[in-house]
């Protein structure tokens, strides 16, 4: 027996683009329903933001161990607790997940689902043994890891960003797939923490940020260990007796293979939006393989539908899912006709030294057709970097003859704070 409900917002997704949504339109009087088949706080939580800065910051604290000597703190090699690691992250998880709970949302007057959503029609779904009717439905039901197609590839071990953290000691030797921002974070914690580190990118590391930019994390990167291979195109993957080997092929020296033997790999390919099983076609909801597809309003082809985060694709950030919230918020309580405008989105990767991106790469800016300059301030000019010995990095920006800022990268400490000056002004136009 099918029960039904009524409500004016129906959420599809607990991660936190949608508990944004189902938050702020219950405490504003609407009815809500929030529909959830897997956990609740999304990927940041259990297996994205959350738990590899944990792990990052146990990383960097070893590092900073290591590194104590140029202040005349003289240490030996930091003693790592594999125990003890694994146990600040899961408990950094455990502290944030009240504030995400079935409990917390029942309490804000939401009513839960846990089940998987399927539409029926243009105003209904299913999940479960519940029909759930709305005046207007939200889409968050995020991204997954993408695994390329890599001969052998299934039939070997292998972890993603959701599996990772389930280990409770650190690889000795960790072959990671893929060299884009999840890939140099984890590539980078695990080396910190001791595990050897080989990073595999077909092409060149970080590919969505500015080269030169990039060129200070993979010096860093490389500084301290974690062996970077690019240009290496995976051909196949296979299981062995002492764990697992990886035949590349050197796209810089006329195709030769080589192969490449670790404990563990680590699959960082990039990701793909969450759609299937939603039967999106009978609610006459367009869609392709880069996700939904939505207007500036973030309303799909059924305008009753929005859609937000990681599910049509584009900047796939937790900040900009929460701010995907705000759009329909605006939209569907409201009929206020807000629409998304993702000029001045900041992004950061948290390696040492970190970027941070707003706005225009160089790149994009000559492909975009601007007349612009380029301004640059290496770190080893700044006072305050001298003074902590974090001379290497870079700012660089790209402006018109006006003055007017089309964007700008950091690399370098602290680059994730020191972003947030541009990103301001940037959206103010100054």
């Amino acid at each position: 027996m099918t029960n039904s409900l009524s409500v004016d917002i129906c959420v599809i997704g607990a991660g936190a683009g949608g508990l944004s949504v189902a938050s702020g339109a219950s405490q504003m009087g609407a009815s809500v329903a929030l529909v959830e088949s897997g956990k609740m706080g999304g990927d940041c939580l259990n297996y994205g933001c959350v738990p590899s800065k944990a792990m990052l910051a146990a990383g960097h604290a070893a590092q900073g161990v290591r590194q104590s000597g140029r202040f005349g703190v003289r240490a030996g090699q930091p003693n790592i607790d594999s125990d003890v690691v694994y146990g600040h992250i899961n408990g950094v998880i455990a502290a944030i997940e009240p504030n995400d709970s079935v409990e917390r949302f029942t309490a804000l007057g939401v009513q839960v689902i846990q089940a998987a959503a399927r539409f029926t029609g243009p105003t209904a779904i299913e999940a479960g043994d519940i029909r759930v009717q709305a005046r207007r439905f939200v889409i968050a039901t995020g991204s997954a890891p993408l695994a390329p197609p890599i001969p052998g590839l299934k039939a070997t071990p292998y972890f993603t960003n959701e599996t990772i953290f389930d280990l409770n000691r650190r690889p000795e030797h960790l072959i990671v797939i893929g060299g884009g921002p999840i890939g140099a974070e984890l590539a980078q914690a695990h080396r910190n923490l001791g595990s050897r580190v080989t990073v595999l990118e077909m092409f060149s590391i970080m590919p969505q940020d500015d080269p030169e930019l990039v060129d200070v994390v993979r010096r860093g990167l490389a500084a301290e260990g974690v062996d970077i291979q690019e240009g290496a195109g995976v051909k196949s993957a296979r299981k062995i007796s002492s764990g697992v080997a990886v035949t590349v092929e050197d796209q810089e020296n006329g195709g030769a293979e080589r192969t490449i033997e670790g404990s563990r790999i680590l699959v960082a390919t990039g990701r793909r939006a969450n759609v299937q099983g939603l039967d999106l076609e009978k609610a006459g909801i367009a869609y392709s393989d880069k996700g939904i597809e939505v207007d500036a309003r973030l309303r799909t082809s059924n305008k009753r539908v929005f859609a937000i985060g990681d599910v049509i694709g584009g900047l796939q950030f937790t900040h900009v899912a929460g701010y995907h919230a705000g759009v329909v918020l605006k939209n569907a309580l409201f009929r206020w006709p807000a629409k998304a405008d993702h000029r001045a989105v900041p992004w950061v990767t948290y390696t040492d030294p970190e970027l941070a991106q707003v706005g225009l790469t160089e790149k994009q800016a000559q492909k975009a057709g601007f007349e612009f300059r380029i301004l640059r301030w290496p770190f080893h000019e700044n006072d305050r970097a001298l003074a902590e010995a974090a001379t290497g990095g870079l700012i660089k920006t790209v402006v018109r003859p006006t003055g007017r800022i089309l964007g700008c990268g950091i690399a370098g400490a602290h680059a994730g704070e020191l972003i947030h000056t541009w990103v301001l002004a940037m959206s103010r136009k100054i």
